[in-house]
């Protein structure tokens, strides 16, 4: 095939200038939507007053691993924190609520957009998501794309999606000011094995997260792609290091190695 072809031909920086080329021509038909559209224009003008809010403060990024079974979420009650996805079904053993909550994948907020309107703390969702989430007084809209790697300091443009919700969150604590994000909860590791981004049907429990119920019988998502979720992972550690800056990570038991290790009940 042609395109099996040019790839032997070109050199791999060559190729990867081309594929950016190629990518911004197609995100062309997004900007309108992205900057003008009444719901983006709304977000753009309150997330001015959210920047840099949590200044020289830390926070805590909850992922939704199995690890979470082991964590006690308990210390993080007087913490901020961001949850992701259907971390909620987490929130009556955890006694309280996250501090924020960021949901970016299309099957999910599609099949949990009911719940996700009935949270109260502030929400950021993929813009994709306007046609299920409706605009609330804390809720933000952002500019993911699954193209174009870069990481955002300012959420109010571009972001890139670094096939994780994680990777959203760690340009949304940088926008806030956090000058120390920790992890817990980021396994980075999956029972259910299959091509990455392929979408699948769940047919029982779920292994892969900390509730049995998170994907249960009937869910559709999409298996993960950790490579490219690594290389969104090393971007926002030099970007937060540029700035002195720190991301640690307390998962009990993760597989990630791009951030320096700590244990959990240290941190308290």
């Amino acid at each position: 095939m042609l395109k099996d072809t040019i790839k032997q031909i070109l050199p791999e920086p060559v190729l990867n200038s081309v594929r950016n080329v190629v990518d911004g021509a197609k995100r062309l038909k997004d900007i309108p939507d992205a900057y003008w559209s009444p719901e983006r224009k709304d977000t753009i003008e309150r997330l001015g007053a959210l920047q840099n809010k949590h200044k020289g403060e830390r926070c805590f990024i909850i992922g939704n691993g199995p690890s979470l079974k082991q964590t006690d979420l308990t210390k993080l009650k007087n913490e901020y924190t961001f949850g992701l996805n259907r971390i909620y079904l987490a929130f009556p053993e955890m006694g309280f609520e996250t501090s924020y909550y960021l949901c970016v994948n299309d099957l999910v907020a599609e099949q949990t957009h009911e719940d996700i309107e009935k949270l109260t703390m502030p929400r950021f969702v993929s813009l994709r998501h306007k046609k299920w989430v409706r605009p609330a007084e804390n809720l933000y809209y952002l500019y993911g794309t699954y193209t174009g790697p870069t990481f955002a300091k300012d959420i109010r443009k571009r972001m890139w999606e670094g096939a994780t919700v994680t990777y959203m969150a760690l340009q949304t604590a940088y926008f806030l000011g956090f000058s120390q994000v920790i992890l817990i909860g980021v396994d980075h590791s999956f029972a259910t094995k299959g091509k990455p981004n392929e979408t699948v049907v769940s047919q029982g429990d779920d292994p892969n997260h900390f509730n049995a119920g998170y994907f249960g019988k009937g869910f559709r998502w999409q298996l993960p792609d950790l490579d490219t979720s690594e290389r969104a992972y090393i971007m926002a550690r030099e970007a937060y290091k540029e700035d002195g800056r720190e991301i640690l990570d307390a998962t009990i038991g993760g597989k990630l190695q791009v951030y320096p290790k700590v244990a959990y009940d240290s941190l308290f």
